[in-house]
């Protein structure tokens, strides 16, 4: 990262870069960790910080035979780049090395492009692979530069299916005012420009006392680096210390939108920064910064493993593939049914191969109750084929409806949910429950009254024991009878005590016999104005017998009668015509 107190830049030179043949492309979520080079996997490679380490130790290497550092136009930086070329032809990359005339130290960006992708749809990532001349520069910069190398080998080893086009970038001359980038950029056409969707760069992304910090972290470019260290519960932020310190300020001048990661240089971390991240409050992010200590001993390796696996998710996100080569489907016909307990039923798996060519998929259930067990009849088909499914429901399941997930295994897992309802309990006695009505409003003080209906479905009449659940303190439920035969009523008596709490609940009435029923109802309860009810008025009460002109109060207002009624309840839709609304309280 660049000193902030540099000047302007140095004059770009009027030489044209001619750009190589078609660029790299960047890949979203399609590949499985540590997999072959495919183009089925779905998942972003792991990044091993271990190889990323190794790149670092040769960039060590390089700067203690080289003076002790790997400033833009030394020997150290001219081996450097000669490291990074080599690792990226050998792994298929059309690699370029740009002359940057306009350096303060003329010297090369290294330029790698992946083949493949829409080169209209064009993604880049950065880093400056030069340091200053007072130290080896590890972390400042190799580590955005090793990170990035690592990267770019795992998309190679990988050779996804790419949907954008992916392009490297290892810059020169960052030190001296972000010379090397900004003269990349000035060679572009509008066209080229335009080709490039997006840039990430990564300035120090190891430092010992790390911070979390994204480049303009709130705009849609962020968005994949920011998903993925979010995934980490790191709540990264803002890189304000790196604000146009570094070469993703090039790319933002010209219109590119552009973000990247950082974990912080000479800026000391808060102590809030401290709690939610480890390390050490008050201290500078890099101890080392710019200093002759910034070799491989000044690395957090936590911090670089998590920006190595960041940029990993970013390139698959962005630019690769999320169709797998060889793909099927699943379904299951019917998706539902009834089963009596102690008996069996079928239905069947169909697969299809949607992409690709046919392929074996292994059948299983999961999430069907104890007492139920589901087999395959065959448990493995090639996709275009169908399974017979064996639902077998034992004697001691109790009745109900449960959904069971079917899954198919192949290059990749599918799903389908067959809903099973249970019906019977041996004798195959069954009832349904609900209320008349479902709701209803009672003052403090008051009851009220609803219905609990039960109905024979199947079988013969069975005694349905009702209780209740979910009354609030103070409010009691009772039934009358407590015991119905399926087919016949009772009348539940909801008591609101003086002491209750003025609000909306929900009580569940439960029906027991052969098996389980339940309903809810959903109670209103109404606070009073004063010793009647509301300001002395009596409050209405669903047992009482009421006459012409007579006043009573119910939920927090006052009502005159105007017909002769019982049970009648103010201000209920079926009751206009027998009260009339007097006004609040």
């Amino acid at each position: 990262m660049k000193h902030r107190t540099l000047g302007a830049a140095v004059a770009l030179a009027a030489l044209a870069w001619v750009t190589t043949s078609a660029g790299p492309a960047l890949a979203t979520e399609a590949q499985q960790p540590g997999g072959t080079a495919t183009a089925t996997a779905l998942a972003p490679p792991n990044i091993d910080v271990a190889a990323v380490q190794g790149h670092l130790t040769q960039f060590q290497s390089i700067a203690s035979s080289s003076g002790g550092n790997r400033r833009a136009g030394s020997s150290g930086y001219t081996q450097s780049v000669a490291y990074v070329k080599a690792k990226l032809q050998a792994a298929g990359y059309t690699v370029a090395e740009q002359r940057c005339t306009g350096c303060t130290y003329v010297s090369n960006n290294l330029i790698a492009d992946w083949p493949g992708g829409d080169a209209n749809q064009t993604i880049m990532f950065g880093a400056h692979l030069d340091g200053v001349s007072a130290g080896p520069g590890i972390n400042d910069n190799a580590s955005g530069s090793a990170a990035l190398l690592e990267n770019a080998l795992q998309l190679a080893a990988r050779n996804p299916t790419m949907t954008k086009h992916v392009r490297f970038a290892w810059w020169t001359d960052e030190e001296q005012g972000l010379n090397g980038s900004r003269f990349y950029v000035g060679q572009l056409t509008a066209a080229q420009k335009s080709a490039i969707k997006a840039y990430y760069n990564f300035d120090m992304v190891g430092s010992r006392n790390a911070g979390y910090f994204i480049n303009n972290i709130n705009t849609a470019a962020a968005a994949p680096l920011r998903e993925y260290w979010t995934s980490l519960n790191l709540s990264p932020e803002e890189n304000v210390e790196g604000a146009g310190r570094s070469d993703d300020a090039s790319f933002q001048r010209a219109g590119i939108a552009s973000s990247g990661y950082a974990t912080g240089a000479s800026a000391r971390k808060t102590n809030a920064q401290a709690q939610k991240w480890g390390g050490t409050a008050g201290g500078a992010y890099d101890s080392c910064y710019h200093s002759s200590c910034d070799t491989t001993s000044n690395i957090n390796p936590t911090a670089l493993d998590r920006a190595s696996d960041g940029i990993a998710h970013t390139i698959w996100k962005q630019a690769v593939s999320d169709a797998p080569a060889s793909d099927f489907s699943l379904a299951v016909n019917p998706s539902s049914g009834s089963i009596q307990v102690g008996n069996t039923g079928t239905f069947t798996v169909n697969t299809q191969t949607t992409s690709g060519a046919a392929q074996n998929v292994s059948l299983t259930a999961t999430g069907q109750p104890s007492g139920v067990s589901v087999a395959f009849t065959p448990s493995t088909v090639q996709s275009g084929s169908s399974s017979t499914a064996t639902v077998s429901v034992g004697s001691s399941v109790g009745a109900g409806t449960y959904a069971i997930t079917v899954r198919g295994a192949g290059t990749v897992t599918k799903t389908a949910t067959y809903t099973l309802t249970v019906t019977g309990n041996g004798g195959g006695d069954e009832f349904s429950l609900s209320l008349s009505s479902s709701s209803g409003s009672v003052e403090v003080g008051n009851s009220g009254t609803f219905s609990v209906n039960t109905a024979t479905t199947s079988g013969s009449p069975q005694n349905v024991a009702l209780s209740s659940s979910g009354a609030p303190s103070g409010v009691s439920v009772a039934f009358n009878p407590s015991t119905v035969q399926s087919g016949s009523s009772s009348t539940a008596t909801v008591t609101v005590a003086a002491t209750a709490t003025a609000g909306t609940y929900t009580i569940t009435v439960t029906g027991s016999g052969s098996s389980s029923r339940s309903a809810t109802y959903t109670l209103t309860v109404t606070g009073g104005g004063g010793p009647g009810g509301c300001d002395g008025t009596t409050a209405w009460s669903a047992s009482a017998s009421y006459v012409p002109n007579d006043l009573v109060s119910h939920n927090s207002r006052k009502w005159k009668s105007v017909w002769y009624s019982s049970g009648s309840e103010p201000g209920h839709p079926n009751s206009w015509a027998v009260w009339q609304d007097q006004g609040a309280c």
